[in-house]
């Protein structure tokens, strides 16, 4: 039997860790069925980064409102010899009941700061452990990933080319959401793009120029087919390339030409002469794009450098996040039947009970620094963050569209954010990081659990 592609949503309920089944069979075999707070944050940045986006964690709370075991699920659960009948009776009648606090999407975050907190008994808020954490580390990974070459653009558009090589069908498609999140201008990913609403971009791949006995004729065809496409001209000789661009604009003036696409070789030197090349004929409307392998230090480079790249494809590095394919993020149980609760481990130490960021601003709208606090805590200042998406199982519509309006939420974030944080270089061990800091009544509860 051919096994699908994908997870369909009938499944995600099994798309955990065993453990967390199991625990739950046994905080249902000991009546445990007090309200827990659960909250999802990462310890530390990673080396290359100042801050993370935080992105899938809207999605991920509308997601588990819709989880059901149905039949299948619960014969599957039944074959494995784990589980009591009357148990999976309860996981089948069990829907989510409690209370989910996010973060809008594409919110800035720092360490300790809480994405998500569920609140719900405790059966239920343990069942979600595995599948929040994988949501919302890819899509936060790959939007942080995304944002650091929105930065080193300036402004100038970046595509997404990292279909090809990203991490299974389901990276790739959850993805483009991430990027479009993060504010790039397109994909080359026909069903991300349509489904997540980012533009579809495209040029040629090096096969079309082979396939063709002459180069020229690979361009005539190409261009006759798709008015005011990109051509690639690096495949036998960039700057020959570039010529015969120029050559069949002038045999056919009525064709309209969008960009060449420089995928080799030195990319400012290159762009520089061909740039030169354009002007010289005449052809300044067409513009010049730049892919092979860019992160966003290359394209800082190009742009430092004035290189005349009007736009930029990554592909690998963007797909993959490969210098921070990872973050510490752990989702821990910080309250249970009305006390605060820590995990005492070295290293691994929460802050505990249910919590509130909030964000402070300068006269000029800059952030200054964040204070972590109670939830229930009062007279801090700041604007608090954290909102209540899901109540009593149901999802609050008018907050659902903070997700529609995060593109311009990353877009006002960048524009607030210290200049120090949106450096791409690594951080140094004696750097100053951004200030957050706990709130009396965090402090105060820190220390009397502690």
């Amino acid at each position: 039997m051919t096994a699908p592609l994908d997870v369909s949503e009938t499944e995600l309920v099994l798309l955990t860790d065993l453990y967390q089944l199991t625990m739950t069979q046994a905080y249902w075999k000991e009546a445990m069925a007090e309200r827990a707070t659960f909250s999802l944050f990462f310890r530390r940045l990673p080396p290359t980064r100042r801050f993370m986006l935080a992105c899938g964690q809207q999605h991920a709370a509308t997601l588990i409102t819709r989880l059901r075991f149905g039949e299948a699920q619960l014969a599957q659960l039944a074959a494995t010899g784990l589980f009591e009948a009357a148990f999976l009776d309860w996981l089948g009648e069990w829907r989510f009941s409690g209370d989910i606090w996010t973060l809008p999407e594409g919110t800035p975050v720092f360490a300790d700061e809480p994405l998500l907190e569920v609140e719900a008994p405790i059966a239920e808020a343990q069942l979600l452990e595995s599948l929040v954490m994988n949501l919302v580390q890819l899509e936060t990974l790959l939007a942080s990933k995304a944002v650091r070459l929105v930065i080193a653009a300036r402004g100038r558009p970046v595509v997404d080319f990292g279909l090809r090589r990203m991490h299974g069908v389901d990276a790739a498609l959850r993805g483009v959401r991430a990027y479009r999140t993060a504010g790039l201008e397109g994909t080359s990913n026909v069903l991300g793009g349509l489904r997540h609403d980012l533009p579809l971009r495209g040029t040629m791949a090096h096969s079309y120029i082979l396939a063709h006995d002459d180069e020229a004729e690979a361009f005539a065809a190409f261009a006759r087919y798709y008015p005011n496409t990109t051509l690639l001209v690096d495949t036998h000789d960039t700057l020959a390339g570039v010529d015969q661009v120029i050559a069949l604009l002038e045999a056919h003036p009525e064709r309209r030409l969008g960009a060449i696409r420089l995928d080799s070789g030195d990319l400012g030197d290159l762009a520089k002469e061909a740039r030169r090349r354009l002007d010289a004929a005449g052809h300044r409307e067409v513009k010049i794009i730049a892919s092979s392998g860019l992160d966003e230090y290359q394209i800082a480079e190009l742009v430092a450098e004035g290189a005349p790249i009007d736009g930029f494809g990554v592909g690998t590095q963007l797909g993959v996040s490969a210098d921070a394919p990872v973050i510490d993020l752990a989702y821990k149980l910080v309250a249970y039947a009305g006390r605060p609760r820590v995990k005492h481990s070295p290293g691994k130490v929460n802050l505990p009970g249910p919590k509130q960021v909030y964000r402070r601003r300068d006269d000029d709208g800059r952030l200054i620094g964040d204070t972590l606090a109670r939830r229930d805590e009062t007279g801090l200042e700041g604007e608090p963050l954290l909102v209540p998406l899901v109540k009593d199982g149901r999802v609050d519509g008018d907050l659902v569209a903070l997700a529609d309006t995060a593109r311009e939420r990353v877009a006002a974030s960048l524009a607030a954010l210290p200049g120090t944080l949106k450096r791409l270089d690594p951080r140094g061990d004696d750097e100053e990081e951004y200030p957050v800091a706990l709130s009396p009544g965090l402090e105060r509860l820190r220390r009397e659990v502690g």
